[in-house]
């Protein structure tokens, strides 16, 4: 099986891997195509020690697994828990003790031939919404995970900093909300996607300090928690979207002193992500910046880390 292996932060090219077995109450996937994330690339810079296939972001069709899902068009949560953890039991499954997680932590991922997921984790892709689209149900479900933690309301005045690919989908997940959205970016490119949405864009200079009730950072640096920190009013909610690859310093005086609710988000609903593409209430297409075959996935692992590109595909198989 042909796989784009991490080892001691060198990617390569494998042709040499067995395809994997499925454990009992799993599936066996074909992988159709898989999207690099800003997660892949901090794994390939040592963010944590992983050793294996990368890649968690996919669309692929069930070979192996129950009647119901065989031959079908899946997408995949990517944390598969244990089910008898204190999280667990809690209904906090992406925090489960025992996890392992497509592609990041003790389970090979999606930029292979195929890959193992739980039977539970599997999701059917709707007929309608095109197999590259579908690629973009993981990080579309936790800009959706917001949602879920923070009430928006219309009329709320919320600020995205950061104009990548998760900042992107977060914003047109916002503004489904009615609220009163304005994001924040350094790239006017990027920034048109939103414009031809109808949402209020401008460079970070617009940004007002103490202007705003919610403040989402995307950026996944020091300068953008300080932008988002200091323009939200007392009271005021900060969600964090990216994780910090360096030590992250804070005014913790003044979250106390403003009453900052902060929040950190991550994984999300692939259900309610799967409805929003079906209904086409965001624009993925907008954010593909180029498609490569497997056996160029390094070409395309350049590609994903050259400044200001958007998302780049993996077609793994048709």
């Amino acid at each position: 099986m042909q796989a784009l292996w991490l080892e001691e932060q060198t990617l390569s090219l494998r042709s040499d891997l067995p395809t994997p077995e499925p454990h009992a109450q799993e599936a066996l996937v074909r992988v159709l195509c898989a999207g690099i994330c800003n997660t892949d690339m901090e794994l390939l810079r040592g963010y944590y020690p992983y050793r294996g296939i990368l890649g968690h972001e996919f669309v692929g069709v069930v070979e192996q697994g129950p009647t119901a899902l065989l031959g079908q068009r899946v997408v995949g949560e990517i944390n598969a828990y244990c089910g008898h953890c204190q999280f667990c039991r809690r209904g906090m499954t992406s925090h489960c003790e025992q996890r392992t997680v497509l592609g990041i932590v003790n389970r090979h991922g999606a930029f292979a031939s195929y890959l193992t997921l739980p039977h539970r984790n599997l999701h059917p892709v709707p007929d309608t919404v095109a197999t590259a689209a579908a690629t973009f149900t993981e990080p579309l479900a936790a800009a959706l995970e917001i949602l879920e933690q923070v009430t928006v309301e219309r009329g709320d005045r919320v600020l995205v900093v950061g104009d990548g690919k998760l900042g992107l989908l977060i914003a047109q997940v916002l503004a489904l909300t009615g609220c009163d959205l304005f994001v924040a970016g350094r790239h006017p490119q990027k920034l048109a996607i939103l414009d031809r949405r109808g949402i209020d864009t401008g460079p970070v200079t617009q940004v007002h300090p103490r202007t705003y009730d919610i403040a989402v950072d995307c950026t996944g640096n020091p300068q953008g928690f300080d932008l988002a920190r200091q323009a939200l009013r007392p009271r005021g909610t900060l969600v964090l979207k990216s994780t910090y690859a360096g030590k992250l310093s804070l005014d913790a005086s003044a979250l106390v002193v403003d009453e900052i609710t902060v929040v950190g988000s991550r994984c999300g609903p692939f259900q309610k992500a799967l409805q929003v593409l079906e209904q086409n209430q965001v624009d993925v297409s907008a954010l593909i910046q180029a498609t490569y075959p497997l056996h160029q996935g390094l070409e395309a692992f350049r590609k994903a880390q050259e400044r200001g590109v958007l998302k780049v595909l993996l077609e793994i198989s048709t």
